[in-house]
């Protein structure tokens, strides 16, 4: 341990994790209330005082990070064009570009490619994906200084050693693949070292969290998807699928999965996050929970605000057809429900808690850049980074801990699920 009386200070953390558990319930499956309007307390966040200590730890470890939608903001605010958000400028109307992400120490980053889960509907689902994958061959292409695409674990270390950032792909949502196993195929063969098995919506073989289960969890198409992901090497990401789905994946896989950007059901009740029973069978599949940093997750009164938050976007957008009435619709109703700020306590504790129920090796980082407004206090962007590891430092844990955390839980899981699909 690094801090003196860092025993303590762990224990600390554990039994405000534990006081959290209690307060809320002790809850160990997601549920969906309605609550009523939230009162944000008005306590500040608290500041992170970074150190020497901190910053050198910092510069020594790689940070990765399991889910940043930068892609849909250039695509939906500059026209998919680098010439009107070119990234080596900062951007304030994103919360990610080079000179933050150098800023932040971030020396991996899974960059999503993410498809409105109305398109399961719509159809186009497949070809939209594909234009994004387009876009980070032209950003790594334009940005080739900065960004090398990433396949594998070893390309990652070797990328970072040059000091580049390795560009690692996502896919938020299997509504992409469109009912096709040869889909998901070529989004392999493009990048995508993970897919999502939902988004918001329950697509046609997997229950989302946040719509109504019609399998149970999977359906038998949707066990065939785990089984090829295992094949191809593609990592199971977990996250906005419901529990039962989550259950269903983890008896499958043979492979560790993911969960890209989640956190503890016990601390902050919204379904998005991951129950205790599943954190111990994460555990034992081997895989990694990616903290997220949006307090509409994390923080406790912020998950009371987001319950029923995509069932309300539904029925508002069925109710206002017009989108300019949808929009006063929706700006009241999240006025009605506002989310607190937060801070780095806030996100550590939820590592804390994962901490404590699965093991040390088995959380991560996923932070959900610019796939939200509202971000932390003092993580308000993608330069935020060591904050973490100061509050890592100031809690008692180690250094080869914090190593983990921040980046190598997540290297180990994509290394592992290189050798299952070898096998």
């Amino acid at each position: 341990m690094i801090v003196e009386n860092s025993t303590s200070w762990r224990q600390l953390g554990m039994l405000v994790a534990a006081t959290l558990a209690a307060v809320l319930g002790g809850c160990s499956a997601p549920q969906s209330p309605r609550p009523p309007a939230v009162t944000i307390p008005t306590t500040a966040p608290k500041a992170v005082v970074m150190t020497e200590q901190g910053l050198q730890v910092h510069r020594s470890l790689i940070v990765i990070d399991g889910h940043n939608d930068l892609l849909w903001q250039i695509r939906t605010k500059a026209n998919s064009s680098f010439d009107t958000m070119d990234l080596p400028r900062r951007q304030e109307s994103v919360q990610t570009d080079i000179p933050r992400l150098r800023q932040g120490g971030v020396g991996a980053q899974f960059w999503v490619v993410y498809v409105p889960p109305e398109t399961e509907k719509e159809g186009g689902a497949a070809n939209m994906a594909l234009e994004q994958f387009d876009l980070i061959d032209r950003m790594i292409a334009r940005y080739s200084d900065v960004f090398e695409l990433a396949r594998t674990a070893a390309d990652v270390e070797r990328i970072h050693q040059q000091g580049k950032i390795a560009a690692l792909i996502g896919i938020e949502g299997g509504h992409t693949i469109e009912n096709s196993l040869d889909n998901l195929s070529l989004f392999y063969r493009r990048g995508a070292r993970y897919m999502g098995l939902t988004h918001s919506e329950t697509t046609d073989w997997a229950d989302s969290a946040t719509d109504e289960p019609r399998h149970g969890g999977l359906s038998d198409f949707g066990e065939r998807v785990v089984r090829e992901m295992n094949r191809l090497g593609m990592l199971v990401d977990l996250a906005h699928v419901s529990a039962d789905a989550m259950r269903d994946a983890l008896q499958i896989s043979k492979a560790p999965v993911i969960v890209s950007h989640a956190s503890a059901y016990t601390i902050a009740a919204h379904p998005r996050n991951v129950p205790d029973e599943v954190l111990r069978m994460i555990a034992a599949n081997g895989g990694v929970v990616m903290v997220t940093f949006f307090p509409g997750y994390s923080h406790p009164q912020g998950a009371r605000a987001m319950a029923g938050y995509f069932e309300q976007e539904r029925a508002l957008k069925e109710k206002y057809p017009d989108p300019e009435e949808f929009k006063k619709a929706w700006q009241s109703y999240r006025s009605a429900n506002p989310i607190p700020k937060g801070d780095v306590g806030m996100v550590v504790d939820h590592i804390d808690y994962i901490v404590r129920v699965a093991g040390i090796d088995h959380v991560g980082l996923g932070s959900d850049y610019d796939g939200v407004g509202q971000m932390p206090f003092q993580l308000e962007d993608v330069s935020g980074y060591p904050y973490i590891t100061q509050e890592l430092l100031n809690r008692g844990y180690s250094v080869s801990d914090i190593r983990k955390i921040m980046g190598g839980n997540s290297l180990r899981v994509l290394r592992r699920a290189e050798e299952v699909a070898r096998q």
